[in-house]
């Protein structure tokens, strides 16, 4: 599921901002972009984010801001400096080498210029985790934003599949006597009126009219889209489950559609497999 969340702590010279976003994912992939000052933290903030976010394909990311910059600037060991830099002439001397590019060699040599790494104190700790916490929060509200939309989407969803098949129980009344008025007349024109075995006749088309009845359908179909609304108003995290009762639906509305023999049927069929699948892309969203 898509989300966003920030947090701010402000400090006397700068402030720190922590930032989530995700997207969809059918596990909890982390990705975590902390300052070098708190890299000793990041396996405390990888437990927090599974027990907090649950999945998806999550961007945590803390920035500190300060005003004064040259607190942190990088320095240069001026004496080590001069020491590389005439023990690089020395060398170029014997050699014969010119002496051109050696303040460029000498100047990245190891520990000629140290960066402040220093680590953060407690009390700066206890501001980042607070923005932390705060952004989760933040990250949570967005979250369940979105999720009241898909509630909203797919309930409306389910209740244009159930509509049609109200309609397609409505056509159904004449698709029997239909069906058997075509058999009839089909047999009589075939073999003769006079010949046909009324009692034989009527065997059999109580046997493929049984075949393309679609009452069971109907009725599993009715209680697959009842319990799916149902776990829709679960609070628990039911994404796989909605995932395996949309399936379930699918055989019912496929069933009914290779039963129907009927066009105006099949034309509510098709409305049902339409919607079915846009639930399907909607559900990708569900935790």
């Amino acid at each position: 599921m898509t989300g966003y969340g920030t947090g701010i702590k402000n400090l006397p010279n700068g402030k720190y901002t922590v930032e989530i976003k995700s997207l969809n994912s059918k596990f909890l992939e982390l990705n975590i972009k902390l300052p070098k000052a708190f890299s000793d933290k990041e396996f405390f903030l990888r437990n927090e984010c599974s027990k907090l976010l649950e999945r998806g394909k999550v961007m945590l990311s803390i920035n500190a801001e300060t005003i004064d910059n040259t607190s942190k600037a990088a320095t240069i060991n001026k004496d080590l400096l001069k020491y590389y830099f005439k023990e690089l002439q020395s060398a170029a001397q014997d050699l014969g080498q010119s002496d051109d590019k050696l303040f460029v060699a000498a100047i990245n040599l190891p520990e000629v210029i140290k960066y402040d790494e220093s680590s953060v104190s407690e009390e700066e700790w206890k501001l980042v985790l607070e923005a932390f916490y705060a952004s989760v929060d933040n990250f949570q509200k967005f979250r369940a934003d979105e999720g009241a939309v898909l509630e909203k989407d797919l309930t409306e969803r389910v209740q244009t599949i159930l509509d049609l098949m109200e309609l397609v129980a409505k056509n159904e009344t004449n698709r029997i006597p239909a069906i058997k008025e075509k058999l009839t007349t089909m047999l009589s024109d075939v073999v003769g009126k006079d010949k046909v075995d009324q009692n034989r006749l009527e065997q059999e088309l109580i046997y493929y009219i049984d075949k393309l009845d679609i009452t069971e359908e109907k009725v599993r179909l009715k209680s697959h889209c009842d319990y799916f609304i149902e776990t829709l108003k679960n609070k628990d995290a039911n994404g796989k489950k909605l995932g395996f009762i949309s399936q379930e639906i699918g055989r019912e509305i496929n069933t009914m559609g290779s039963k129907a023999n009927d066009a105006n049927i099949q034309r509510y069929v098709v409305g049902m497999k339409e919607e079915l699948e846009k639930i399907k892309e909607q559900l990708l969203n569900v935790l």
